[in-house]
């Protein structure tokens, strides 16, 4: 039992969600001359709350400690990219953005996204906690502060008169410890009749797809719908509209305006999103205490492909090196002498090993000169990408390994 207090309505937390043993921070990617220190790991112990069903993770390292210098870059993913370039098509037709609007991106990243605005000459705003990130962003000429988003950076915004009509985040609700103090930002700095995007994976896709692996530390918080519009409307923001989407194994797109903003109707969406989260069970504890079983039966999957493999003295190499394979290998207890390297095509990554299993990361030319029987797609949300990039492993019967929702050989 776990004495931490829920981060939204601080009821003690008592109910496990699914517990993925110790591991290391999924992004702590190391140098060859850190392989001989010692790691620091920690309880990746998700809990649900009894009253507000958040799902959460317990907070054990500082946000600066995790995100301040970053490995991430969204501009290598093209699938990413294409959708952040319709998202900016959507917003600018559905909001009549044009240049006297003003655009926010909190976790602005290195302005793939923002990019898409500058284009059309509407103006921008990135919020980018990670300094090395931040700056690849400004040498794009994307205006981009290096700081952490919450109420403190809200007021000073508001205080230069800087309000958003369009205030998105993508991806960065999950990773914020103090949600209370994001979403009361959020509303400082909206316009009176601006709209607040927010997107993040939606936990009843990562239950039903058994997209365990998609916890880590970084991200702090699971939401369904249900929960999400009780975090907003507790700081007087009404989600008046939502969709889903295929982005990382099923996410939502959340559309908030101030409670007092009449001129935004609640459309259908919302009461058919509600109804379909109560029949699959979102909004009853039961069905969150059912996961770990199912995620036990993963981790023997995965562990037995290996072990086949190893007998009929096959290779497997990995692809991708994200924060959520991390998850995965260290709870399938899989290292270095199971999966020989992994590739990436982030020149950021290349070089480097993977936190706790010690894997390295090599350019995906590595996988031409050695011709593996077998890769292992750790970012499986990116599945069609990466085998349309590589479907040159078939000349030497060559096959492509998925392990999440279950394993499968491709």
């Amino acid at each position: 039992m776990t004495k931490s207090k829920c981060r939204f309505c601080n009821e003690s937390l008592k109910v496990s969600f699914v517990d993925l043993g110790l591991s290391p921070l999924s992004n702590s990617f190391l140098k060859e001359r850190e392989l001989k220190n010692k790691e620091k790991l920690y309880p990746l112990h998700a809990y649900i709350c009894e009253k507000c069903l958040l799902v959460q993770l317990e907070e054990f390292e500082k946000p600066e400690n995790i995100f301040s210098e970053y490995v991430y870059f969204s501009s290598y993913s093209k699938t990413w990219l294409d959708h952040a370039r319709k998202y900016s098509e959507l917003m600018i037709t559905k909001l009549k953005l044009n240049e006297s609007s003003q655009v926010i991106e909190i976790a602005s990243n290195d302005g793939y996204l923002l990019q898409f605005f500058k284009d059309k000459k509407i103006p921008i705003l990135g919020i980018e906690p990670a300094f090395n990130v931040a700056k690849v962003a400004q040498k794009k000429d994307i205006p981009t502060i290096s700081k952490f988003f919450g109420i403190k950076i809200a007021k000073e915004l508001a205080e230069e008169r800087i309000f958003a009509d369009l205030l998105l985040g993508n991806n960065v609700l999950a990773h914020v410890p103090d949600v209370n103090d994001f979403v009361k930002g959020m509303k400082i700095i909206l316009k009176k009749q601006g709209v607040i995007t927010m997107e993040f994976p939606h936990i009843l896709q990562l239950i039903k797809n058994n997209q365990f692996d998609t916890i880590y530390h970084e991200h702090f918080s699971y939401f369904s719908f249900h929960t999400v519009q009780k975090i907003f409307s507790h700081h007087k923001l009404r989600i008046f509209d939502v969709e889903e989407l295929s982005t990382h194994g099923g996410s939502l797109r959340i559309y908030a305006k101030h409670e007092e903003d009449e001129t935004k109707s609640i459309t259908d969406n919302v009461k058919i999103l509600n109804q379909k989260e109560i029949e699959f069970g979102c909004d009853d504890i039961k069905n969150y205490k059912k996961f770990q079983e199912i995620v036990d039966k993963i981790k023997e999957d995965v562990k037995d492909f290996f072990v086949q493999v190893r007998n009929e003295k096959k290779k497997v190499v990995g692809y991708g090196a994200p924060a959520k394979g991390n998850t995965l290998l260290n709870y399938c207890e899989i290292n270095n002498n199971m999966m020989e390297f992994t590739v990436d095509l982030s020149e950021h990554k290349q070089g480097l090993f993977l936190p706790g299993t010690y894997i390295p990361i090599y350019s995906p030319d590595k996988i031409k000169d050695t011709k593996p029987d077998y890769v292992f797609i750790l970012p499986w949300n990116l599945t069609d990408e990466i085998m349309t990039q590589l479907q040159y492993i078939r000349e030497w019967g060559g096959k492509f390994v998925v392990p999440i929702p279950e394993v499968k050989i491709l």
